[in-house]
């Protein structure tokens, strides 16, 4: 999956795009990519997550409909090829910013508590991803409690 998504980033976003719209663009269809690997990470695919997912990406990354279709029928086909989320949270080490990186982590919580529960492997999809954006505790555990009250989860 994650050679997939670099290639979507390549085919859709020129090096002569705006730095700061290219970096936002980078980081709205990473946040889609590791927002869908999580809907999946609990061997259910629930549609209030789904739902969740979409509506973060329309209302909050203004993504187009045909660019959004494509990149979630992208990381469909490809999720289950994914072994290492290293190589990609890379590339968001070497490009995003820390404010953009505590929000991808945020926006994966808002879709973790769509459905009210937080399922382990979830969790663990979160915290792997916060730790590889070295993002510190403090951040982890804020996005967490900020999407829990977002949610109206208890």
């Amino acid at each position: 999956m994650l050679k997939a998504i670099t290639s979507f980033f390549e085919n859709h976003f020129s090096e002569e795009d705006d730095e700061h719209h290219h970096s936002a663009n980078k980081l709205q269809l990473a946040s889609a990519a590791l927002m869908i690997e999580l809907s999946k990470s609990d061997q259910e695919i629930d549609e209030t997550e789904t739902a969740k997912l979409v509506q973060i990406l329309k209302e909050r990354f203004e993504l187009e409909q045909d660019d959004l279709d494509e990149l979630i029928t992208l990381a469909k086909e490809d999720v289950r090829e994914a072994t290492s989320l290293y190589q990609f949270t890379s590339l968001m080490n070497e490009h995003f910013n820390y404010g953009e990186k505590v929000q991808l982590v945020m926006n994966m919580w808002e879709v973790a508590f769509a459905d009210g529960k937080i399922d382990r492997y979830e969790e663990h999809l979160i915290r792997k991803v916060a730790e590889l954006l070295y993002l510190d505790h403090k951040d982890f555990i804020l996005s967490k409690q900020r999407a829990r009250e977002a949610s109206g989860a208890d």
